[in-house]
This record gives structure tokens, C-alpha cells and sequence, in this order.
């Protein structure tokens, strides 16, 4: 059985204010600098290989909760949001109405204007779904919101036009089987990442 531990990085100034970040290279905030920096690393997932997306937040995370810097993928990047990106959701539901209820509308394959689509970040990740699979390494990896849905999205068949059924938290490690044919398969949600003792 092969297992991957995903978790989402601290937070950015961008986080902090409400703003749609995707691509672009935002790095943590001071407070996210100190949440992470809170966060330890529970004992069954000590062993694993550390892996991060590319993107300064998450390879930023990485290393404060690895102790070094890991490799990268960029199969790990954020969800594209192509022009929302660097806007605030409230200025985007004024100008658009109300954006959950078109994601709600059109679920996997909804997308910013030339950006990417939940669908889109799956067929991304499959590829190095199976690629984890075919090296047998248990497997941290740091990335984004968008990917980690999507991953869970693709375990549970959520086709996304309702609420997830569960809401999954931050300061977390998501965990996923990885199947023989690189399938993800919920293994065991919201692991905490406590903070260290003494």
C-alpha cells in the first residue's frame, strides 16, 4: 500500500485578505510563518519522503516542516484562476453574482476565464498519482487547496455541483491510498498537525 499525506501550506497575506491567489508566487505572511512553525509532523508520517509544489508558499511550508528543502512537481501547482487572480472574492461575487453557486452549477469543469477547471487539475495529478505509486514511497506533499480537493474529489467521486461531505481543514494532513492504477482511495482525513510538547 502506498500512501500520500497532503498537506495545504500556511498562510499569505493573500489568504489573510480574501484574495483569489492560483499561480501567483504569494510567500507566507509572518502569521503563517508562525503556524507553521507550530506544526509538527505526527509520528506514522515521519518516515515519509517530502515532496512540494513549486510555489513559494508551499515550498516555504515544506521546509519549516521538513527540516530541509524538498524536490518539487510541478504537477502540485495551484488551480489556475487565470484573470480572478489577485481579486477578492466579495468584488468577484458583486461583478458575477454569487460564484459558489456557479461552481456549485458547474462543478468539476467550472473554470475562471482561461483558467483551469477542477477536471483539468485531476488529469494533472493522475500522472503523478501513479508515478508516486510506481516508486512505492509513502509521501508528504505540500500544495494547494484546489489540488487537495480535487485529489479528494476523484477519491470519493464528488462531482462538485453540491457541497463536499465533508469540509476538509487546514493545519491537516489528508491522506489517500494510492491504488495500482494511481486511483486515490480516502485513507484518513484531517490528521492533525499538533503542535510540539515540552
Amino acid at each position: 500500500m502506498t500512501l500520500l499525506a497532503l498537506i495545504r501550506h500556511g498562510a499569505t497575506a493573500w489568504n489573510e485578505q480574501g484574495i483569489v491567489q492560483g499561480r501567483n508566487d504569494v510567500p507566507l505572511s509572518a502569521n503563517g510563518r508562525d503556524e507553521v512553525s507550530k506544526w509538527t509532523i505526527p509520528l506514522e508520517l515521519k518516515s515519509y519522503v517530502w515532496v512540494s509544489s513549486p510555489l513559494s508558499r508551499a515550498l516555504e511550508t515544506a521546509d519549516l516542516l521538513s527540516g530541509s528543502r524538498p524536490p518539487t512537481d510541478d504537477r502540485l501547482v495551484e488551480m489556475d484562476w487565470a484573470i480572478w487572480e489577485g481579486r477578492t472574492l466579495p468584488d468577484l461575487r458583486s461583478e458575477l453574482g454569487d460564484l459558489m453557486a456557479a461552481w456549485e452549477a458547474e462543478g468539476l469543469d467550472f473554470r475562471s476565464p482561461g483558467g483551469e477547471s477542477p477536471r483539468e487539475v485531476q488529469q494533472r495529478v493522475k500522472p503523478f498519482l501513479s508515478a508516486r505509486k510506481n516508486l512505492g514511497e509513502n509521501t508528504i506533499a505540500v500544495c494547494h487547496k484546489g489540488v487537495i480537493r480535487a485529489i479528494y474529489a476523484l477519491a470519493i467521486g464528488w462531482d462538485m455541483k453540491t457541497k463536499p461531505p465533508r469540509k476538509l481543514k487546514d493545519g491537516c494532513a489528508q491522506i489517500f491510498e494510492i491504488d495500482l492504477d494511481g486511483n486515490p482511495k480516502v485513507h484518513e482525513l484531517d490528521v492533525a498537525l499538533g503542535s510540539a510538547i515540552g
